[in-house]
């Protein structure tokens, strides 16, 4: 990345080197393995992220086709098998991607829906932060990400009293936590997830 860019928003770089940092570390005995997103195995939500990264990619530079027009829901992700090779440059090229003022700017789609850039670009951030998340609590790993990134998930992802239904179905029921509860487990609360998920539970 050219350290003198200017952005418009949050830097994405953070949460992507916290995901790439765990792939050393999800041996191929585990891609089988559950996630506390129940729909996917350790597999399908490396395959999800890959899928996320280029589509928030395209949304950046408003290169909008079907990879921005398709919902997440349309088909089951598969991971390829180059994905070692693979994921790493995606996060790279979808963080590099939102250091462009522009990307901020106007509309773009991605997910099959049309919002502001400044909205879809700190929803690429916090796909990053709880799916890093995701994946480190799955495979038994650290997972190290900033509080800057945190603290962008939480001002997103905190509901506004009275307006928990406003959520959508992106995010589960929210799940209490205490409110003296480290900041990722408050986030983690907020997407619909037990902070304290382990496989088989």
């Amino acid at each position: 990345m050219d350290s003198t860019a200017q952005t418009s928003g949050p830097d994405l770089h953070p949460a992507a080197d916290a995901v790439r940092q765990l792939i050393t570390g999800i041996p191929d005995e585990r891609l089988g393995d559950p996630t506390p997103c129940p729909e996917y195995a350790v597999r399908e939500l490396l395959a999800h992220v890959v899928l996320l990264s280029t589509a928030f990619r395209h949304a950046a530079r408003k290169d909008l086709g079907p990879l921005t027009a398709s919902s997440p829901g349309d088909s089951r992700p598969v991971l390829g098998d180059d994905w070692r090779d693979v994921l790493p440059r995606r996060l790279d090229e979808l963080a590099d991607a939102w250091t462009v003022p522009e990307a901020w700017e106007g509309d773009t789609q991605a997910g099959g829906i049309t919002f502001p850039a400044a909205i879809a670009g700190r929803v690429a951030l916090n796909e990053l932060v709880v799916h890093g998340w995701d994946l480190a609590r799955a495979t038994g790993q650290k997972y190290a990400c900033d509080e800057a990134s945190l603290r962008e998930s939480y001002g997103m992802m905190k509901p506004a009293p009275g307006d928990e239904e406003a959520r959508g179905d992106a995010f589960g029921p929210v799940v209490d936590v205490p409110a003296d509860a480290p900041l990722l487990d408050q986030v983690i609360g907020f997407s619909g997830r037990r902070p304290d998920w382990q496989p088989g539970n």
